[in-house]
């Protein structure tokens, strides 16, 4: 519940993905993100991203703070292609913008939520939660 209402604040799912390939350097970008069923899920085009996914699947992904709620959500692990067409059919109809056949599915696993009541208050107090 913490996780979705970090990821779905401004009411679309929204995150940063750091991804990473051999020795170079990671690379940060905002995606969009949803859950579907009981997996986070991402479309990812053919970018540098896409590369990184399919050649290594190392990843961090960040919901976007709010210094006011400064409450956090983190992933990370390794991104797993979802290519069942009924998984993915599910994922395109609930997502923001219609998908075509050069995006591919990713699910993301392993959450670790962090919660604060104040700005104020260190460290979070942190859960798990595996797909």
């Amino acid at each position: 519940e913490t996780a979705r209402a970090l990821l779905y604040r401004d009411g679309s799912g929204k995150a940063m993905l750091a991804t990473v390939r051999g020795d170079a350097p990671p690379h940060i970008n905002p995606i969009s993100v949803g859950i579907v069923g009981d997996e986070l899920c991402a479309f990812i085009f053919p970018s540098g991203k896409l590369t990184d996914l399919t050649s290594d699947g190392r990843y961090a992904l960040h919901a976007h703070l709010d210094p006011q709620a400064p409450n956090e959500l983190l992933l990370r692990g390794r991104a797993r292609e979802l290519t069942d067409p009924d998984v993915r059919a599910a994922a395109v109809a609930a997502w923001p913008f219609e998908p075509d056949d050069e995006y591919r599915l990713f699910a993301f696993e392993t959450a670790q939520v962090g919660r604060r009541d104040s700005p104020n208050d260190w460290p979070p107090r942190y859960s798990r939660w595996h797909s």
